[in-house]
């Protein structure tokens, strides 16, 4: 079967009966839309040539765009010297990566690396039990509603959207959730059982809602008098995505643990969990491991990342590409709002989502409904002012022309 038919075959299989085998896909994702086959910078193309600006990046991971010539070549000369000996030994690019992530967090912490955003939060809550002690009932984690941490059972546990937890239940126990951006909430959530609060300086899967400055100080200011680790999950928002290196950088805080993956390999599998020397320190050897975290391939490419990162200044240019795009967007019809932070925004329509999501596929431009009334925006931090001006106005005209279906009664 080709890969063609293979695609075909899944659709057809997932919108009719999920249980269907007629494809050896598990059907956890639904009906593939379309079959991509080749992506440069900011544009992907499908199998039968057709080319989509991409503003989705893969869910903000392919933050350089797609191919990049120095992460490729990063990734071809690595996979002819050496792809994978075992966390016992040192290999040549996990060290420069911890130091260029450490510089960047403001220095004096440790990495752990993994292979998902889920397995750097997994690391997260473990450091955190073993810094309660947890062996002293030290172990809560105060998270908040609407929060994403993956889906790994414990990361599900302290994501805040109860509709995804109930297929899973039994969950595990130690979680506590309070209202996003609600400084008293936190406060008295905070008791004395508590080891650590998780947040994300702005909720990504929750809607692109950003936490305001005086909240995230207040939550330093909170685990600091309690002695409770203060843990940002950056897996969306890290990297240059919002503006700063880090999202909680713009309150001008210092988490204890920092959770980043996505942007880290443009596409290639990596996570990392950063933590000060103090929090590391609770982790001793046998603690914490896994298979493939750190190997070459993967921090061969974060660090062709972070080298290009930085020579691109990508905080500066997801700062101005998301006033243009904020600017040109707000007060224009259909659209209510914009919120976010540089290049990470949410597109409040009038007009559903997923229409116009729909809309702009058919015309050619990846984006996705991250509520039913807002878009996600999230393309690549090297994207050309006239790249996102052709995006803008794909938006308006796919939003005006559901507003009309919808008048008319014809809305998808």
């Amino acid at each position: 079967m080709t890969s063609a038919e293979m695609i075909a075959a899944h659709r057809a299989a997932v919108g009719a009966d999920p249980s269907s085998t007629r494809c050896p896909i598990m059907g956890t994702y639904g009906p593939p839309l379309v079959e991509f086959v080749r992506g440069e910078g900011s544009w992907l193309w499908d199998r039968d040539g057709r080319r989509y600006l991409d503003l989705l990046s893969g869910l903000a991971v392919t933050s350089l765009g797609h191919s990049h010539p120095e992460v490729a070549a990063a990734l071809a000369q690595q996979s002819q010297t050496l792809l994978h000996v075992s966390n016992l030994f040192a290999t040549e690019h996990a060290p420069v990566v911890a130091s260029t992530l450490d510089r960047l967090l403001g220095g004096g912490g440790q990495v752990f690396f993994a292979n998902s955003g889920a397995e750097a939060v997994e690391c997260a809550l473990k450091l955190a039990r073993r810094w309660g002690p947890a062996a002293a009932g030290r172990y809560q984690v105060v998270s908040a509603w609407g929060s994403f941490h993956g889906r790994t059972l414990a990361a599900l546990a302290a994501t805040g959207q109860p509709a995804k937890h109930e297929p899973f239940q039994p969950l595990p126990e130690g979680f506590r959730h309070v209202p996003f951006d609600d400084l008293e909430a936190l406060d008295a959530a905070v008791t004395p059982d508590v080891a650590a609060v998780l947040l994300e300086a702005v909720q990504g899967e929750g809607g692109v809602q950003p936490a305001s400055v005086e909240y995230l100080r207040g939550v330093r200011e909170i685990c600091s008098e309690r002695n409770v680790l203060m843990m940002v999950d950056e897996v969306q928002t890290g990297l240059g995505r919002c503006g700063a290196w880090f999202a909680h950088q713009h309150a001008g805080v210092r988490p204890d643990v920092v959770t980043m993956a996505k942007a880290l390999g443009n596409g290639v599998p990596i996570g990392a969990c950063w933590a000060t020397a103090e929090a590391a320190s609770s982790f001793v050897p046998g603690d914490h491991a896994t298979t493939y975290g750190g190997q070459p391939l993967a921090t061969a490419a974060a660090r062709a990342v972070l080298e290009v990162m930085e020579a691109e200044d990508v905080v500066g240019r997801s700062t101005r590409a998301g006033e243009r795009c904020t600017e040109a967007l707000t007060g224009a019809p259909h659209v209510v709002s914009v919120r976010g932070r540089g290049l990470l925004l949410a597109v409040e329509l009038d007009v559903p989502s997923a229409d116009v999501a729909r809309e702009l596929l058919d015309r050619g431009v990846v984006v996705n409904a991250v509520t039913p009334t807002a878009l996600r925006l999230a393309p690549s931090l090297l994207i050309t002012d006239e790249e996102l001006d052709t995006g803008v106005a794909a938006v308006l005209d796919a939003a005006a022309l559901v507003a009309d279906r919808t008048e008319g009664g014809t809305s998808r």
